[in-house]
C-alpha cells in the first residue's frame, strides 16, 4: 500500500499565511510516500509568487510531484501568456511539465492541462493522450495514477487507456467517486482536492486529501483546517470490481 497526500490550488499571492505551518506540520506527521500538488501554485503567475511557493514546497515531505494549473499561466501579461506561458513555473518550480514517478506498486504520471488560449478551461491534446496510453502499457501491473489540474477532461479516453485513479483540483471542492465513462470494460476513480492554502475557500474550509492506495482498493481521507490545525474529517473506501469502482462506505465526519 502507498500513501499519497494530494494538495491543490495553493494560490501563493492569495494564501492565508496562518495555514502554512499547520499544513506543513500535519504533512510531516503523516509522512506520505508521495506529495502530489495538482496545480495553481500561484494566483497570478508572478515570479515572487512562484518563489514563495517554491520555499513552501521545500519544507514538505519528499518526494514531491507537481503539475501546473491555469493560474500558473500569466493572465494580464499577454506577451508572456502566449509566448512564454510557463517560463516562471519552469524556472522556479520544475522544468518537467509531464512528471512521472513509479515504484513497485504505483505509477504516477502528470500532464499539463493549462493553456494560453483557453486560460480557465484547460485542454488535453492527442499527443498527451498517446503518452498516457503508452505509460499505462509500460506499467500494466501497477496501480496507475494520472494527475491533472483540470478535472473531467477526456474521461472516456483516459479510462480506456487504463488509468485507475485521476487526481485533479481547480474547483476548490473536494469529492471522490467513480468517473462517469462509457468505455466498455474501463473504469477510473476520480478524486478532487479542495484548496490547501488559498483564502479563496468558497464553500469549504482549507483541505487536502490523503489516499491509501492498494491494488484494487483505495481509501480517500479528507483532512480539513479546524481551529488552527488540520485533522481528518471524513473518509471513503472504494474497491475495484469487474464493472468498475464501487464505493464501500464512508466513515463520515471525525
Amino acid at each position: 500500500m502507498r500513501v499519497l497526500a494530494h494538495l491543490s490550488d495553493l494560490h501563493f499571492g492569495r494564501v492565508d499565511p496562518a495555514v502554512l505551518e499547520p499544513l506543513r506540520r500535519h504533512l510531516l506527521a503523516l509522512a506520505p510516500d508521495l506529495v502530489v500538488v495538482s496545480g495553481d501554485l500561484t494566483q497570478r503567475a508572478r515570479a515572487h509568487e512562484f518563489r514563495a511557493a517554491r520555499a513552501f514546497l521545500d519544507t514538505l515531505p519528499k518526494p514531491l510531484f507537481v503539475v501546473p494549473g491555469n493560474h500558473d499561466v500569466p493572465l494580464f501579461n499577454l506577451f508572456a501568456r502566449f509566448l512564454r506561458p510557463l517560463a516562471a513555473y519552469r524556472r522556479l518550480i520544475t522544468e518537467d511539465l509531464d512528471p512521472s514517478f513509479a515504484d513497485e506498486e504505483i505509477a504516477v504520471f502528470g500532464i499539463n492541462t493549462a493553456r494560453s488560449f483557453t486560460w480557465k478551461s484547460g485542454r488535453v491534446s492527442e499527443a498527451q493522450l498517446a503518452r498516457v496510453q503508452e505509460t499505462c502499457r509500460l506499467h500494466g501491473g501497477l496501480t496507475k495514477v494520472l494527475v491533472t489540474h483540470h478535472p473531467f477532461m477526456a474521461l472516456d479516453r483516459l479510462a480506456h487507456c487504463g488509468v485507475d485513479l485521476l487526481l485533479a483540483g481547480h474547483l476548490h471542492a473536494a469529492q471522490a467517486g467513480p468517473a462517469a465513462v462509457r468505455a466498455a470494460g474501463s473504469c477510473a476513480l476520480m478524486v478532487q482536492a479542495g484548496t490547501a492554502t488559498s483564502q479563496r475557500t468558497r464553500a469549504e474550509p482549507n483541505s487536502f486529501n490523503l489516499l491509501r492506495v492498494g491494488r484494487g482498493h483505495i481509501a480517500v481521507e479528507r483532512h480539513v483546517l479546524r481551529g488552527g490545525a488540520f485533522e481528518r474529517a471524513a473518509s471513503e473506501a472504494f474497491s475495484r470490481e469487474a464493472s468498475g469502482w464501487r464505493r464501500n462506505g464512508s466513515a463520515g465526519s471525525a
